[in-house]
């Protein structure tokens, strides 16, 4: 089984090499990732600019591809030719840091799986919940593992992606693995406007911690009591519930043209 992997911290990030060590076990791995931390990217791609992919030595003394590209460009960096061979799975992570509820709207690391799944392969993000220096990844490794070896022998519907999130305990604490919806986590962010030291502005974003909303059979709660949470992620995102709602709006007998003028004139 040929498995790439990326991330959003950048390429010689710690949970990267983590992710790379335990998924050896099961087969061969193939590491494209930015060259720096490219965290709450979203799903962006890179088109006004060349991109490169140059081959590093990593801290295990092996090579991977370093790129100037998003978490989403690395994926399809390593699909389309930098990999040469075949991959079969792909894995972004791991991320030191949550990616719960509305967290996925931001993360580069959802992002870069939400890349292998439109590219048709099944994949999987995962992340540990703390953004403490000192990071214990390994139970986050064992998931991670299980969890290729399940899709590599499961049918994970088309446009589907799988998003883990593992608690920042000990393995005899974790309580197990929870099948878990999106759940809610609100950031209530301000603008801090500031001068330098030529007298211009400038804006720095900032806020406090997020607000979860801690829902039974969310993410959210999984992990805050101590679940691994596991969400199957569709990159299908029409609210279909409020299709209807919308169409009672008339919204399809709006005309373009109302009494000899144009809605640009109005």
């Amino acid at each position: 089984m040929n498995i790439l992997i990326t991330n959003d911290d950048g390429i010689h990030a710690e949970g990267i090499l983590a992710l790379k060590n335990a998924l050896e076990s099961i087969g061969r791995v193939f590491v494209v990732a930015p060259d720096r931390p490219r965290s709450a990217c979203g799903h962006s791609i890179t088109l006004h600019k060349p991109l490169r992919a140059e081959p590093v030595k990593l801290a295990d003394g092996s090579i991977g591809f370093a790129s100037n590209g998003t978490p989403s460009d690395c994926v399809s960096l390593g699909l389309l030719g930098v990999i040469d061979e075949k991959i079969d799975v792909v894995v972004s992570g791991i991320n030191r840091g949550p990616n719960l509820g509305w967290d996925l709207t931001y993360s580069g690391t959802v992002s870069a799986a939400m890349e292998g799944a439109i590219s048709g392969l099944p994949s999987l993000a995962i992340s540990i919940a703390t953004y403490d220096l000192e990071v214990d990844y390994s139970v986050a490794g064992v998931i991670a593992c299980k969890l290729v070896q399940m899709l590599a022998n499961q049918n994970l519907p088309k446009g589907t992606l799988l998003n883990v999130n593992v608690p920042a305990l000990p393995a005899s604490e974790i309580k197990g693995v929870a099948v878990t919806r999106q759940g809610k986590r609100e950031y209530i962010n301000k603008l801090d406007k500031r001068t330098d030291p030529s007298g211009r502005s400038y804006y720095w974003f900032g806020g406090d911690a997020p607000v979860d909303t801690l829902t039974e059979g969310t993410d959210v709660k999984a992990v805050s009591e101590g679940w691994i949470s596991v969400t199957p992620v569709h990159i299908d995102l029409t609210d279909y519930q409020t299709i209807s709602l919308i169409e009672s709006w008339g919204l399809q007998d709006i005309g373009l043209i109302d009494s000899g003028e144009s809605l640009n004139d109005k």
